[in-house]
């Protein structure tokens, strides 16, 4: 499942791709990609024809296009920036992309043969230098496209990190918060809602209703940045060591962002096809058996640990990451 930096690259790249397009033409060559959209096919068709893309959109893990439709277009004219259409009411639907396990919006000229898992296909106005097509891949087939609502964020701000940041949010992204990387995330807010808790750390890192966007890979690299162990008590947690994770969960996802993110699973590419590498630089998931790398900076032999944790598993070092005596498992 690709995590916040896999579709943070996505979006800044379908940002520079086909934000203030129209698109011109939809072909759907797998419906099973649209299971989604209730309405089907031929509605998904008819509302996305013609309609232009405002923005690239996200929280967490969630990605939306806000769209403005043909007849919001001809009444507020052609030339009228995303804001501005935004602001006379034309963004209130949004195209939504669920990556699920291996999606990939791939930007694409006509001339470039179908991929093999190619599943939906944008066509999209003219722009120079730009690639006419977005082509929605997955070879599973557990992701797909939807139309979706924008509703007001409920607080007020922007909906995720935009280009043209709205206080407007894809409907069924409204019931996650905010991420670390986001702006106007609330630490105090987010330190209030964790020691209310009574759960370990890792658990309370991966509920997307109190910080979204750090999956079990940055969860696992996050904690061992932070030198904390997962199963520390949230209801005991120190604001420092609360802070501490915050930071180390930022550097981390900031780090996998420059790199393109982990591409552990080789399905997964950004817009242009690329895969990321930031797997080579991970230090604690992945390494079970492994020296720490901490520790054996400082002349200590560590081996990385391997626990189940929620049907999937917790990466520590029992060094510089001990358990906690009365932690919550």
């Amino acid at each position: 499942m690709p995590e916040l930096p896999e579709v943070e690259v996505v979006r800044r790249g379908l940002v520079s791709w086909v934000r203030g397009r129209t698109i011109t033409g939809v072909e759907v060559l797998d419906p099973r990609s649209l299971r989604r959209h209730a309405l089907g096919p031929a509605d998904f068709i008819g509302n996305l024809q013609g309609a232009r893309v405002l923005d690239v959109v996200r929280r967490g893990k969630f990605l939306w296009l806000p769209l403005a439709d043909a007849s919001a277009e001809a009444s507020g004219g052609a030339g009228a920036s995303g804001s501005a259409a935004a602001a006379d009411g034309a963004a209130n639907v949004a195209l939504m992309a669920h990556l699920g396990m291996s999606g990939q919006l791939l930007m694409q000229d006509a001339e470039v043969p179908d991929e093999k898992h190619l599943k939906i296909r944008l066509r999209l106005s003219p722009a120079a230098g730009m690639p006419e097509q977005l082509r929605f891949v997955d070879q599973r087939i557990f992701g797909g496209l939807f139309l979706t609502s924008l509703i007001p964020t409920a607080d007020g701000g922007p909906g995720g990190l935009a280009e043209t940041p709205l206080p407007l949010i894809a409907e069924e992204a409204s019931h996650i918060a905010r991420d670390p990387l986001d702006p106007h995330f609330s630490f105090d807010l987010f330190y209030r809602r964790l020691r209310a808790r009574r759960t370990g750390l890792k658990r309370a890192l991966l509920d997307q209703g109190l910080v979204s966007g750090i999956g079990n890979i940055y969860a696992d690299e996050a904690l061992w940045l932070a030198k904390l162990h997962y199963a520390r008590a949230t209801d005991r947690m120190r604001r420092a060591d609360a802070e501490r994770v915050l930071d180390a969960a930022r550097q981390v996802m900031t780090d996998a962002l420059a790199a393109g993110g982990t591409s552990f699973d080789s399905l997964y590419v950004n817009v242009n096809g690329s895969s990321g590498y930031f797997e080579r630089s991970l230090n604690a998931y992945g390494r079970e058996g492994q020296e720490c790398r901490r520790c054996a900076a400082n002349g200590i032999v560590s081996l990385i640990k391997r626990e189940q944790f929620m049907n999937r598993s917790a990466h520590t070092c029992p060094v510089c990451q001990p358990r906690p005596r009365n932690g919550r498992w």
